[in-house]
């Protein structure tokens, strides 16, 4: 991993145009604040789709889309290479529902057609035949990542297939997740991550934060905060989760 000690934690909002529904801005929000509460020198960039990928970030983070923005956003990508570059340089990247696609090797985009993503994350998506996903959900994360359930709210037609190389980020307990019916939610690879989750997802999960945030500055512990508010959010969610037919 990069140094972080010259220019401080550095985060990359990707195409905040084109891919930013379900309020998943609210995840590059909530990495900021964490930081911030820690007293680490943060600083944050929205990188329009309009405007070149930056390789210097530490911490990059996708939102979902609909399906021609996806469409356009990772031809744009593609082209660029930033994100890719930034990657092979050691950048971690947290990616939601569209974005989790684009960062796979391939999806099915709004034309039908099937289109290459970029190779980041071992996982295939195409289009399920069946219902929409869509509610809440409850999952346990990889145990490896030593992180407590997940909850989060998914909306999508998508059916993600994790390849030998990626392990599947959370096994879901009520919900559907990567809707390939293996009870599998997400996908990860080294600092590279995938979740069809909304929510926002980092304000549901404040520890999937910190966790991105050890990662960025190689450390094993962060100081505590308030988390008063994510733990009443949080509580809710998994209530409400759980009140779901099975």
């Amino acid at each position: 991993m990069r140094s972080t000690s010259q220019n401080g934690l550095r985060l990359v909002w990707v195409y905040p145009d084109l891919l930013s529904t379900y309020g998943d801005q609210g995840n590059v929000l909530v990495v900021e604040r964490r930081a911030r509460q820690r007293g680490l020198d943060v600083s944050r960039l929205d990188v329009r789709s309009d405007q070149q990928i930056p390789t210097s970030g530490d911490i990059y983070l996708i939102g979902g889309g609909e399906d021609r923005p996806q469409r356009l956003a990772a031809e744009r990508l593609m082209r660029d290479g930033g994100l890719n570059r930034a990657v092979a340089n050691g950048a971690i990247v947290f990616s939601v529902c569209a974005g989790y696609q684009i960062i796979g090797h391939e999806f099915v985009n709004d034309l039908g057609q099937r289109q290459q993503g970029l190779g980041l994350l071992d996982v295939i998506s195409t289009r399920g035949e069946g219902a929409r996903c869509v509610g809440d959900v409850l999952a346990d994360i990889d145990e490896p990542l030593g992180l407590p359930p997940l909850t989060g709210f998914e909306n999508h037609q998508g059916v993600t297939h994790v390849g030998p190389t990626a392990r599947p980020f959370a096994r879901v307990r009520f919900g559907n997740g990567n809707g390939t019916g293996d009870g599998y939610e997400g996908a990860y690879k080294d600092t590279v991550f995938g979740t069809y989750m909304h929510g926002p997802v980092m304000a549901r999960n404040p520890h999937i934060a910190d966790h991105l945030l050890k990662l960025a500055l190689d450390v094993n512990g962060l100081p505590p905060v308030d988390d008063q508010w994510y733990e009443a959010l949080r509580n809710e969610r998994i209530a409400a989760a759980t009140a779901q037919p099975a």
